[in-house]
């Protein structure tokens, strides 16, 4: 497959904080596609954590359609923002719209969505906010992959994403680096040492004689400021959100994931766009989208 290209949209700053910021999105197959599929990572991911799945949704002649993979606020080769508190939903979900936007200048006239936790969240976001608007209406997903994710995310496992995230860690090696990431995800499956190399070098950054990882250590800020009260606020707003999306809905879920729950997606199937669930076996949070098993499900759902 031809390398993405990498463009870049600038963003308003989200409240009363004046100023922009630059944020970075890779651009898969035809450029001018009227159907785009747009992709967003979790948490501490970027946009090439998508290459894969983008390589099956373009065809292999690339003219299938348009795959828009973002690398959100602080992540990738995205600026940083200058105010750690900037680093939530409301933040990335307006730079989505703006992105939204312009898509639709350059061509798209109907667009999907695949988000990977954090990216589902945005997603829920954008699909809700776009449902709800008369002014945004054409610019709401048609279809809307949540990746492990929903409107409740459980506190455990929060508590364990607060252990590594924002970590300022150095590495020898890139080797290095890679085997330090996958202690922390081996909840994402089995994966060949040539698939998880693939999925760890756009994370790593050099740095001096060292390696670095991709993101702003601060996007770590309104995490580990949650509590067991802000957490449910956000659930009861992230169910009101979801039950306004009118786009047809796809949940993913890892069998043995610790973030979102079989209660949380059972409540998902019966309520709102009343998701379809498809569970993969031996994989927790989150489902990489690189196994064929996965892709397969993803691609089914998108277009048929």
């Amino acid at each position: 497959m031809n390398e993405p290209s990498l463009n870049f949209l600038d963003c308003d700053h989200a409240g009363s904080q004046p100023g922009t910021h630059r944020m970075a999105y890779w651009s898969h197959g035809n450029p001018h596609h009227e159907h785009v599929i747009v992709c967003v990572h979790g948490l501490s991911r970027q946009g090439r954590d998508f290459d894969e799945l983008a390589k099956r949704l373009i065809g292999a002649d690339g003219m299938r359609c348009r795959v828009v993979a973002v690398d959100v606020a602080g992540r990738g080769m995205s600026e940083w923002l200058c105010d750690p508190a900037l680093y939530q939903v409301p933040q990335y979900a307006a730079d989505l719209v703006t992105l939204l936007f312009a898509l639709q200048g350059q061509g798209a006239r109907m667009v999907d969505w695949v988000g990977t936790s954090m990216g589902g969240l945005i997603g829920i976001a954008v699909s809700a906010q776009t449902a709800l608007t008369p002014a945004l209406k054409m610019l709401a997903p048609r279809k809307l992959v949540l990746n492990d994710v929903g409107p409740v995310v459980q506190w455990s496992a929060l508590q364990r994403i607060k252990d590594y995230i924002g970590a300022d860690l150095r590495f020898a090696t890139e080797q290095e680096a890679i085997d330090a990431m996958w202690k922390i995800s081996t909840s994402f499956g089995p994966h060949t040492p040539e698939q998880w190399r693939a999925l760890c070098l756009p994370m790593i950054r050099p740095d001096g004689k060292q390696f670095k990882l991709h993101y702003d250590p601060a996007i770590a800020v309104p995490i580990r400021a949650a509590t067991r009260d802000t957490a449910a606020q956000g659930e009861a707003l992230l169910w009101q959100l979801y039950d306004a999306i009118k786009s047809q809905t796809l949940l993913v879920r890892g069998k043995e994931s610790d973030l979102i729950s079989q209660e949380t997606a059972h409540h998902m199937q019966t309520r709102g766009p009343r998701a379809k669930l498809v569970e993969f076996a031996g994989v927790g949070h989150a489902p990489t989208l690189v196994q064929d098993d996965q892709v397969d499900a993803v691609e089914a759902f998108l277009f048929a």
